[in-house]
Parts: C-alpha cells; structure tokens; sequence
C-alpha cells in the first residue's frame, strides 16, 4: 500500500468515526458531553505535566545517588512522594471519567440506533432487504445488514469505547511528544562522525534516532498486521451468526424436537462454529506475529538509549542522573511516536467495528419508509386504488388492482398458497415496500397474523401488547381469555413465561383472538387465525368475531381455506393465475418478471 493509498484509507476512517461521531456531540446531552470530553482532555495534559516533572525528579535523585548527597537525597524522595499522589489522583479521574463518557455515549448511541431500527417498520424492511433486487431497500453494497441485534449491542459498546480510548490515547501520545522532544533534544548533545573525509555533527541525535526507531517499526507493524482488519470484522460477523442460530434453536425449540432434528441442528451449530475458529484461528496467527514484532521491539527500546548514550556517560560528558533522564526522555518519545505500534490491533478492531456501523448507518438511509401517501388511515371503508405488489425479489404479484369493502362486510380473501394474501394483507397494513397505489382504511382496525408475538413475562403483558396492561382491568382480561375460550388462563395473568413456546398453536391462536375481544377493534382483519382450532371452537370463536365487528360498525376480512370459515363470509376476493404471456423474441427476462401473476375477481354469495 503506497503512502497516497494510506492517507486516503486515514482520510475515510477519519470521515466515518467523525459521521459517527457527531450527532452525540450534537444531542441534547451535548454540554455533559463535551465538559467532560474537556475534563478528559484536561487531566490528559495534566497527566503529561506529571511526566514531565518526574522526569526532571529521576535527573536530581540519580544525581544525588551518585554524589551521595543524603541531604538531597531525602528532599527528592519527600518530592516524589506528592508527585506520585498527584499522578494517582490524575490517572484515576482519567479512568473513571473516560469511562463514565464511554458509557454515556454507549447509552445515547444504543437509545438512537433502538430508535431509528424500530421507527417505520425499519426492522422489518431490513430482513425483507436480505431477499431485495433492485429496490431501495437494498443496501448501498448490495448487502443489507447482518445482524442488527450485534451491531446495536456489541459493535456500538466498541466503537465507543475503541473511539475514546484511542483519540484520548493519540492526543497524550501528541502531547508527551511535545513536552518530551524539547527536553530529549537538550539532553542529546552533538552526534559527531567523519564520512568520507568529511566531519558531520548531527545536533539531537537521540531525538533523531527515535523517530527513525519508530518510523521503521510502524512501517512493519502495518505490513505484518494489515490483515487484521478484515479478519476482525469477520470475527465479528462470524460470531453473531452463531449466536443467532443458537437463538433460533431455542424459539424453536419444540418443532426441532418434534421433527427430531437435533442432529441436523447439530451439524448446522457445529459448521457455524468451525467458521468461528477457523478465522479465530487465522486471527490469532496474525496477532501472534505482530506481537513477536511488538514485543521485541518494546524490549529492545528499553536498552537502546543507554546503548547510544552510553559513550558519553563513560567519557565524563554526561552523569548518571542525565543519562537516567535521557532513558526516561527517550522512553516518553519512543513510546509516543510507537503509539502506531503499540495500538495495531485495537486500530484494526475499531475499523472493522465502524466499518460495520458505517454499513448499519446506510442501511438505514437505503431503507426509505413505505410512501406517506400510499396509506391513508382516515377513511370509513377500505378503498385501494391501482394497486401493485411485488415481490423482494422483483416479480410482480399483483397489477392495477381496485378493491372495496364497507361497514357490515364479511370478506374471505382466498386463493392458491403462495399467491399473496398475506402479502396483500401486509399492504392494507401500510408495512410492506413492495407496493404501489392508494390504500385508505378506518384507524380503527387490527390485524392477526399467521404467526402471533407474545412478548416473555406475565400473561397481562402477552394479552394487552402492545399497550401497557394498566389500560385494561383484570376483570376485562379476563372476560377476553374466557370469551377466546382459555378460562384455565384467567387466573394466571400474572404468571410469567415464555408463552409462544409454551403455549399450543391453537392456543396462541386463541390469546392472539382474545387481544382482538380484548380491544374491540372496527375492522378486523385475520389470516388464518384458527387454521389450529377444531371445527366447533372455530365456529364460536368466529361468531364472536362477527358479533364484535357489528357492534363496533365495522368489517372482517379473513384469509381461510375451510368450508365452514367461508360459509361465514358473503363475499369473495379471489386471487386467481393469470395465464403466462406468449414467448415473444423482445420479452426477456427481466420483462417477463414484471408481469402479474395473479388478479383479484369479487364476487357475492
């Protein structure tokens, strides 16, 4: 990598952890933030000061040791005693209010990023992303985020702390440069060498000597330990699909074990977690290479002033407390100007952990909200107009499609699996991006899905989600499990579980129609909803539905495939195939994609 490649690759790091960056320094808790960001930087300066007049100690005691001069002796032991107290208290409110910041930030940034993922159904247009073709929702990259869940949790804790502890770390190493070159400089003398029967004095030479140290150890610490950063951000990436798939082993817990498939799992876990390993392992390699480098060359620092300045010492030049103070200056400036050295694979691991930010902020800006004018949730019916769908992956379900329904409608939306109710369901939602048109709906309606949530803990919080419990009494959750025909859960509402694993399918089936009996919604729209219950529990549950969407004036529209479901609906929307277009020499592929493959036909009983 040549030096123009470097200072870009810096140039674009820089940019990012500053976008990154700004907004916390920006929020409304921008004067904590930057006063202690000041205090931070104040003790840093403070802290240099402390070297600085350490420094000079080491000259006066090792002076006094060899002169031995008791008297001075004891005076610069006395003075060490509170410059090493102030250092203490200096580093210690470094510490704890570096941390203090880090962890404010890691708060702001959490609360922000928790946000913005689950504002406009974000969270749910960024899975339906992994699937997208030449949509919006696909990533700048072609790739939608991995693992949300890890980069709000881990991948923010470490750029914020990488962030602090860095920048805070760069700037002392700056600081301790300038303090400590002045002083190295004084200290050095004159470097005096005939070549070529010419006689050069090189003034300095100790701080000369340092930088071309460290200018040739950062050189190689970036060639060696390069391949960090890609292996970090696979690290990364590697371990959040492990932990991700253990997760869903556990949601699913009783299908695996129904379908025996713990093998399967198995092998799946363990392929996982050999990818985990293998470029652990190769990381590790890499780690242990640069640290071969960076520890020798730490070691051979320790000796290498005396070695350069020792001649001057045994000639009477300098003494023992001058050549111990140029050991100490020479260590502030090499330690400096190696800050490079030093931090290689932390450097390696903040640019892998913001360039996974980074590609989770764009995610965000790829994935547009569904068009503001496309729902409309203020209207008495259910309207669409010139309605499309499609798919993630480009291929158009539905085209040009006018629907109506109104109060007292009892609506059966069917058609051939995979055809799209649910899809069009999700467009009546106003969640699904796929979408073109105008849809107008009543506000007061809700929907239940194929597969409901219950969120873990007590019972109340599973029936009244998502609204707090406090806005219903026991009496009316109650009434709603009882009317949903689950009395044996009346009296456990506050009884805490994991109720989508514990529960039967027609039991979360009927908690998921006890939340609707619960809130009395207008319009009702179900798909599916007691596919699990036998016929008589059926009946009774859809009758209730029925009664509650007439007393409420409103409308039901089901997905259902049973004879008995049907017999309760008076009209039909029927996705039905719409016959393949005629090869044609121009219709290629991508042409062919857009063509509907279904049209709705209405009819009444």
């Amino acid at each position: 990598m040549n030096t123009i490649t470097r200072l870009r690759s810096f140039k674009t790091q820089t940019a990012k952890v500053w976008a990154l960056s700004l907004p916390y320094f920006k929020s409304d808790q921008k004067l904590k933030a930057c006063a202690m960001l000041a205090a931070i930087v104040a003790l840093n300066l403070g802290s240099v000061f402390m070297l600085v007049q350490i420094n000079d100690w080491n000259r006066l005691f090792y002076d006094a040791l060899q002169n031995k001069d008791a008297a001075v002796f004891w005076t610069q032991l006395g003075r060490f005693t509170y410059l090493a107290f102030g250092f203490i208290i200096i580093a210690v409110y470094k510490f704890y209010l570096t941390q203090l910041l880090e962890m404010r930030w890691r708060a702001w940034m959490t609360g922000h990023y928790l946000e913005r993922w689950l504002s406009n159904h974000a969270f749910y247009r960024m899975e339906l992303g992994r699937f997208a073709k030449n949509s919006k929702l696909s990533s700048n990259d072609g790739n939608n985020p991995d693992n949300p869940d890890q980069r709000i949790q881990e991948d923010i804790n470490q750029f914020t702390s990488y962030t602090v502890s860095l920048s805070m770390g760069l700037l002392n190493a700056l600081v301790t440069l300038v303090s400590f070159v002045g002083i190295l400089w004084s200290l050095s003398g004159d470097f005096a060498f005939e070549l070529a029967g010419h006689k050069f004095d090189v003034p300095g030479f100790m701080v000369w000597a340092a930088i071309l140290y460290c200018v040739a150890g950062s050189f190689i610490s970036h060639w060696i330990g390069k391949p960090l950063i890609k292996l970090n951000f696979q690290q990364q990436q590697l371990e959040a699909d492990f932990r991700h798939h253990m997760v869903r082993v556990r949601e699913y817990s009783e299908s695996i074990a129904l379908d025996k498939g713990e093998k399967v799992e198995r092998i799946q876990l363990d392929l996982r977690f050999s990818k985990v390993l293998v470029n652990y392992l190769a990381l590790l390699k890499t780690q242990k290479s640069l640290t071969w480098f960076t520890v020798g060359f730490g070691q051979a620092a320790v000796v290498f002033p005396f070695v350069v300045a020792a001649p001057r010492f045994f000639s009477g030049a300098i003494q023992l407390g001058q050549l111990m103070q140029i050991s100490s200056a020479f260590g502030r400036v090499q330690d400096s100007l190696s800050w490079f050295v030093d931090n290689y694979s932390s450097l390696a691991a903040w640019q892998a952990t913001t360039d996974r930010l980074t590609s989770f902020e764009d995610s965000f800006a790829a994935n547009v909200p569904v068009n503001s004018e496309f729902l409309a949730i203020n209207s008495v019916n259910l309207d669409v107009t010139d309605l499309t769908l499609q798919l993630p992956t480009g291929a158009v379900l539905l085209s040009g499609e006018h629907l109506h329904a109104q109060t007292g409608d009892h609506v059966l939306l069917q058609g051939p699996s995979g055809s799209g109710k649910s899809t069009l369901f999700r467009a009546f939602a106003g969640i699904w991006p796929f979408a073109t048109g105008k849809i107008e709906r009543p506000a007061n309606a809700m929907f239940i899905p194929q597969r409901p949530y219950f969120p873990n803990g007590p019972l109340r919080d599973a029936l009244a989600y998502p609204e707090p419990t406090v806005t219903y009494s026991d009496e009316q959750l109650r009434q709603a499990l009882t009317d949903a025909l689950l009395p044996q859960l009346a009296q456990q509402l506050d009884q805490s579980d994991a109720w989508g694993q514990k529960l039967s399918g027609g039991e979360q089936q009927r908690l998921a129609i006890a939340r609707v009996l619960l809130k009395k919604p207008a319009w009702v729209f179900a798909d599916e909803a007691t596919s699990a219950l036998d016929a008589q529990a059926e009946q009774a549950i859809y009758q209730r539905l029925l009664a509650l969407v007439k007393q409420s004036q409103g409308a039901i529209i089901s997905i259902a495939h049973k004879p008995s479901i049907a017999a309760l609906h008076e009209t039909t929307w029927t996705l039905e195939p719409q016959p393949e277009p005629r090869p044609e020499p121009r219709l290629d592929a991508a042409a062919a994609l857009h063509q509907a493959q279904y049209k709705i036909k209405s009819a009444r009983f």
